[in-house]
């Protein structure tokens, strides 16, 4: 695939688009891997004023809801320990020879900054772990997914851990390039529909909230945000005020999408397990992710979350 997918918007501060993506074919195997097209809307205003009374509510409705993953998260922990405990020893932590008056209740788990957990419906910036049934289709063999939209037009994603054997700067197409504050990030290949995506994730020592009020990208979860090549233009001004470092984006050549039901299917066909992260298991600033899968898996299993 052709890693000449980005373009800047015409007009740094605002613009108006629906994106009409392109689609081609998935597989040529027969697989249940189907093509599909993806008609997102978006409405885009760069570097919007702080001040005004909608990002305001805007900002308290997000800051109500922001937690709700990592609060689920905690609860599955803390299940997980109960189950634990229950199976081999009595709800209550103590010595089998002392009285009851000596036991003490099993402590709460503590959940930290990098955890995942199982779950058994697609959602929103949940990532989907390719199983052994996808060993040998060479596109999704041990791929990663992150699912950015679960809309009426059907699941979008990104594949993570495919990085290419290019930069930005090396694609063949200038005129379609990112600006140029990005030409030396490496480029990913996010799936065979022909699009082009980003991540970012600002990290330590920039305002996260500022860069969720400015309204540019979509959130995907909490402090991780995906954009198009429409609003590429607009990230580049960001950078340059310093409102985000260049090395808190990664760009991907291409993304994945289902139809309504296909990825329903799919899953519980056994292709796809499911599990919900922190935006730090993703890890952004790691220049190639070869061992996602596995630690994604690892982090699934037993000790779920860390």
């Amino acid at each position: 695939m052709d890693a000449n997918c980005f373009l800047s918007s015409s007009n740094p501060l605002t613009k108006t688009a629906a994106l009409e993506f392109p689609c081609s074919r998935r597989c040529s195997n027969g697989s249940p891997f189907q093509p599909k097209r993806v008609r997102l809307s978006s409405s885009i205003t760069c570097c919007q004023p702080a001040g005004s009374s909608d990002d305001l509510q805007q900002h308290s409705q997000s800051f109500l809801q922001a937690d709700w993953r990592w609060f689920r998260a905690k609860l599955v922990a803390n299940e997980q320990a109960f189950m634990t405990a229950s199976t081999g020893q009595s709800l209550l932590a103590a010595d089998p020879d002392e009285t009851p008056r000596a036991k003490q209740p099993l402590e709460l788990v503590k959940v930290g900054d990098r955890w995942a957990h199982a779950i058994h419906e697609p959602e929103k910036g949940c990532l989907l772990i390719a199983t052994e049934k996808l060993d040998g289709v060479h596109i999704f063999e041990r791929t990663v997914v992150l699912l950015l939209s679960t809309g009426p037009a059907g699941p979008l994603g990104i594949i993570l851990n495919r990085p290419s054997l290019m930069s930005i700067k090396e694609m063949r197409n200038a005129a379609m390039m990112p600006p140029e504050a990005f030409s030396g990030r490496p480029l990913f290949f996010g799936g065979p529909l022909e699009e082009g995506l980003f991540l970012v994730r600002p990290r330590g020592g920039y305002d996260k909230d500022r860069l969720a009020r400015s309204g540019v990208f979509e959130e995907v979860m909490k402090g991780l945000y995906y954009g198009t090549k429409e609003t590429a233009g607009c990230a580049a001004e960001m950078v340059k005020r310093n409102m985000v470092g260049v090395g808190d984006f990664r760009f991907f050549d291409g993304y994945c999408g289902w139809e309504t039901e296909q990825l329903r299917d799919e899953i519980n066909a056994g292709y796809w397990t499911l599990a919900a992260c922190s935006a730090s298991v993703i890890g952004l600033d790691k220049e190639a992710r070869f061992g996602l899968w596995e630690d994604v898996s690892w982090l699934v299993g037993p000790k779920a979350v860390s």
